[in-house]
């Protein structure tokens, strides 16, 4: 890759990811997750949901099931044209926009907006993170919700294993992490080995406390934040298994 291309724009990483993550249990927990979301997020019948870097459209596909408006955004267009099919497959109406999310925007459009699976916080640059905010904020209509989810900083403290290896249909992945710039980035290398095969790539990804991500939103326009500790609005306490910030508009 070039100096000028952003790591995540790099489509043979999510092609080569895709079994590690597009499992089945990323499908089949779906409907659950929307269950939880729904909840957090006081969806009302008919709503007007975006959702940033939708991926093959998992959740963009269940909120149209259950009769919203959905917007999905996302810059991989292998992951939208399986979204694009899976939608047909089900004669489900969904907008799919090949887009960054730092530029989308779309002034006062949307009842609700998520941002699930740690696809926050993708940028080198803190400011591109804050863009993203501020969009979002503008997109929706006054009153409507965001809901981001992400690994928080204080969950990755608790459970960080710097080197990790998993199997799957025989490929292997060897993880090695490293928390750089005083815990405001994690670093990773992940290596892909099959047969003769070898893929290798390194990311970063900032790194939010629940304190720092509710002053970010709150700092974008915001009127409310609120971190949680799961889907299910358990508090985000030591025992959190995740980091889920709902902000209000």
């Amino acid at each position: 890759m070039t100096a000028q291309t952003e790591w995540y724009d790099n489509d043979t990483l999510w092609e080569v990811s895709r079994p590690f993550m597009l499992n089945e249990k990323f499908w089949t927990s779906a409907p659950a997750e929307i269950d939880q979301v729904t909840a957090l997020l006081s969806l009302q019948p008919g709503s007007t949901v975006l959702d940033l870097c939708c991926g093959p459209g998992r959740h963009s596909l269940e909120l149209a099931r259950r009769g919203h408006k959905v917007t999905g955004v996302d810059r991989t267009g292998t992951y939208l044209d399986e979204a694009r099919r899976r939608a047909e497959a089900e004669s489900l109406h969904i907008e799919l926009v090949r887009q960054e999310m730092k530029t989308f925007c779309r002034l006062d459009s949307f009842d609700a907006a998520i941002s699930m699976f740690t696809s926050f916080g993708y940028h080198e640059d803190r400011e591109d993170d804050r863009r993203v905010l501020l969009n979002v904020c503008a997109s929706l209509k006054p009153g409507g919700r965001f809901i981001v989810d992400i690994v928080g900083k204080e969950n990755l403290a608790r459970m960080f294993r710097p080197r990790d290896w998993s199997e799957v249909d025989g490929t292997i992945r060897l993880d090695e992490r490293t928390v750089v710039d005083d815990w405001s980035r994690l670093k990773n290398r992940w290596i892909y080995l099959k047969g003769e095969q070898r893929y290798e790539f390194e990311f970063g990804l900032n790194l939010y406390s629940s304190t720092e991500l509710k002053a970010m939103m709150l700092a974008t326009g915001f009127s409310k934040a609120q971190a949680y500790g799961s889907l299910e609005g358990k508090p985000y306490d030591h025992e959190a298994k995740r980091l889920i910030a709902v902000a209000t508009k």
